[in-house]
């Protein structure tokens, strides 16, 4: 009997679900650490940052300064924060916190992400992390960037799913923003943050319509720009000022 063929549907794969997939076979250690410490590094500090993609809120970077042996942050499962329940993520915040030589946070605001772009408030939050460490460190190693520190750095792709350091920092951020996100929905109330978090789910999207952003929203970010009426405003008064300054040019040309 001829097997029923593959319908083209069942064989599509979105690109979040293969991301997860590869994550999850990558192997969290300390490799990436022994090999600088191989060449002399000893106070290593990874970089990590949460809340990039979301909707609302600050972007919260972390830093972390472990010690040399960190088998018992290995057997006790740390990982990227995202593939953690919230409760192995704060067990683990807790033993990281009571380990590490160092570990500093930091905010960048909605108003400051808007004026200056999601990307470079980032890049500003790991650089404030960083400089918040009460131990100066001599190499950083960060998830995929670079900041504006003179220290040595190495930029790791996933490195939140390769380098304990970086997970550490990724697990310290994300309980921080996390935490964050729970009281301020006590503040604004709403949206449903203590369950997304900010990021830009179908609650979260239907909140933005029915009641519309408030302060703490990122109002460079698309949704919530299309759901806010005074962005409409805005958008239609800069096309008026643009026409009229085009006019004014023509008409000292003329």
């Amino acid at each position: 009997m001829a097997s029923k063929p593959t319908t083209r549907a069942s064989k599509t794969v979105t690109a979040a679900t293969a991301k997860q997939r590869l994550l999850k076979q990558l192997i969290c250690s300390d490799a990436p650490e022994q090999a600088l410490r191989y060449y002399g590094f000893e106070r290593i500090a990874g970089v990590d940052e949460v809340g990039r993609g979301a909707l609302f809120g600050p972007v919260v970077a972390a830093a972390v300064i472990l010690p040399e042996n960190l088998d018992e942050l290995a057997n006790a499962g740390l990982k990227d924060s995202k593939q953690l329940t919230r409760e192995e993520r704060e067990s683990l915040d807790h033993q990281i916190r009571a380990m590490a030589l160092a570990v500093c946070v930091a905010e960048i605001d909605a108003e400051t992400i808007d004026r200056v772009n999601i990307y470079q408030a980032t890049r500003m939050a790991m650089l404030a992390a960083v400089q918040g460490l009460t131990l100066v460190p001599d190499h950083l190693l960060i998830d995929a960037m670079r900041v504006d520190h003179p220290c040595r750095q190495t930029k790791l792709i996933y490195g939140d799913a390769l380098s304990l350091s970086i997970a550490a920092a990724s697990v310290i951020a994300k309980v921080h923003r996390d935490g964050l996100m729970r009281e301020l929905d006590t503040v604004h109330p709403g949206y449903g943050l203590a369950s997304h978090k900010g990021y830009g789910t179908p609650e979260h999207r239907r909140a933005l319509a029915e009641i519309g952003p408030c302060a703490l929203h990122r109002r460079s970010f698309a949704p919530v720009r299309g759901a806010d009426p005074d962005a409409a405003l805005e958008e239609e008064l800069l096309f008026e000022d643009a026409d009229l300054d085009k006019g004014l040019e023509e008409a000292e040309w003329a």
